[in-house]
């Protein structure tokens, strides 16, 4: 049996999955906690790295590897390769007026969907650079080299120094605010707006089965991928596939061929880890909205959906904005949830119930009109992420999204695109190696368009916008 390692290195964690290169099949697998926060020395994700491989019982054996990782976050090397302060996460958000800034500076939202398809935000590398160079200028001085965290531990497991031996791909690099996924290329006039001048090296961008070196066990080392597009990877999405992750966040992304421009900037134009599209829209509220939910009624997640499936669609006209932490789809920062069309007939546990499932699901659908608008046909949806263990949310899902849903066996999505890409790696194919995906479930609903229009209604109504 011909083995190979996925790697998730994520905000929380670090998991190691190893499988049978033939089939998919998980053999070992370990996992380590990363620390809190969103400012992290990289050499914890390397240590957490370290533990989990030994745990899952070594390399030794493997013969290629991947990493699949948390997107955005900004690693700064010196000319010697060694780090010059600690990472800043995607969900660092002090970078906030750097990206109004930048938005300004190339002449609007516009001209940055035009250029890359990628309008900044504060989760974006090319932000953060901005805000280093404004606030820290010695360490903006010393950076020779910007990396994310994917490209530097696939870097360390080659075991370099060499700054211009850093290895990206194009799903990585297509979150940085300064690489256009439309044409393969960095663009170093963005690099150098948001550095202030300044123009570190970048990786080198592999393709999607390129070798990117070996392990010190001699194992091939896979070009690597962002966390969506190694999880696309991993459920065996296609063309006309669109994955909704409910996670934290909620993410919306959709596999296809054409680039994305969205003048707004909603719609952000990713690439995926096989060499198509990979346009992407993320909220900040997801499956926390339920758990909010569930303390103010004093009940447990699984009564959350009996009330909710005990009331009528639409829950007699009550509708929750879920806005909770703000927004960034659309773009509301400041905003807040709301409950609209309160009555005293309609204020119960099981309309309140029914309302957040149906306002989460629709913040989605949202976000899934959104991609559609851009060109990507959309033909099957997948969910997945903690708020997908909800039997509420799967049953109402497909009523509200207009279209069968389709819920995968729970499982290590990233670290299992991961591994798929170092099979791919090593088999040299044209194409990733053909998986079992698992059991799916399908679930299918009569359409309730009613329940998206009242949503719509009542969306512009909510604090903040």
């Amino acid at each position: 049996m011909t083995l190979v390692a996925g790697i998730d290195s994520s905000t929380q964690s670090c998991k190691v999955l190893i499988c049978d290169a033939d089939t998919g099949e998980t053999v070992r697998s370990a996992s380590s906690p990363h620390p809190d926060g969103t400012e992290v020395d990289p050499y914890r994700w390397w240590s957490a790295l370290q533990t989990s491989i030994d745990a899952a019982g070594g390399l030794d054996d493997v013969a290629a590897v991947s990493v699949g990782a948390q997107q955005h976050g900004m690693v700064c090397l010196d000319g010697a390769g060694e780090v010059v302060r600690d990472a800043l996460l995607w969900n660092d958000t002090r970078s906030s007026d750097a990206a109004g800034d930048l938005v300004d500076e190339l002449g609007g939202a516009g001209e940055w969907a035009k250029r890359i398809g990628v309008v900044p935000v504060a989760s974006i590398t090319a932000t953060k650079l901005r805000w280093l160079a404004d606030n820290e200028p010695d360490h903006a001085d010393a950076t020779a080299a910007v990396c994310l965290p994917h490209d530097w531990l696939t870097w360390r497991l080659a075991g370099s120094k060499d700054i211009g031996e850093l290895r990206t791909d194009r799903s990585d690099a297509s979150g940085t605010g300064y690489f256009a996924a439309e044409t393969d290329s960095y663009q170093p006039d963005l690099l150098e707006l948001a550095f202030r001048g300044r123009r570190p090296a970048l990786p080198t961008v592999l393709g999607p089965r390129d070798t990117a070196g070996q392990t010190g066990t001699g194992a091939l080392l896979g070009p690597g991928a962002g966390d969506n597009a190694a999880a696309a990877l991993g459920l065996g999405a296609g063309p006309g596939d669109c994955v909704v992750s409910l996670g934290t966040s909620g993410v919306v992304s959709a596999v296809g061929q054409a680039a994305p421009h969205d003048q707004e900037g909603i719609v952000a134009g990713f690439a995926d880890a096989t060499g198509r599209q990979l346009p992407l829209v993320c909220t900040l509220n997801g499956a926390p909205v339920l758990a909010a939910v569930t303390a103010m009624l004093g009940v447990d997640f699984d009564e959350l959906d009996r009330l909710a499936l005990s009331a009528p669609a639409g829950a007699e006209g009550l509708t929750v904005v879920p806005y909770f932490d703000g927004e960034r789809s659309p773009n509301l920062p400041h905003s807040a949830g709301a409950f609209h069309g309160v009555t005293t007939r309609n204020l119960t546990s099981t309309n309140v119930a029914r309302a957040a499932v149906e306002g989460l699901l629709s913040s989605m659908a949202y976000c899934i009109e959104k991609i559609s608008a851009q060109g990507i046909e959309v033909k099957r949806i997948i969910l997945v992420g903690g708020g997908a263990r909800s039997e509420a949310i799967r049953r109402i899902a497909p009523a509200i999204w207009g279209a069968p849903v389709h819920v995968p066996t729970p499982g290590e999505y990233v670290a299992l695109g991961a591994a798929r890409q170092a099979a791919w790696t090593l088999s040299q194919q044209d194409s990733a190696p053909p998986w079992s995906f698992g059991v799916t479930a399908s679930y299918t609903a009569d359409p309730t368009p009613q329940v998206l229009e009242q949503y719509r209604a009542a969306q512009p109504l909510t604090l903040g916008q």
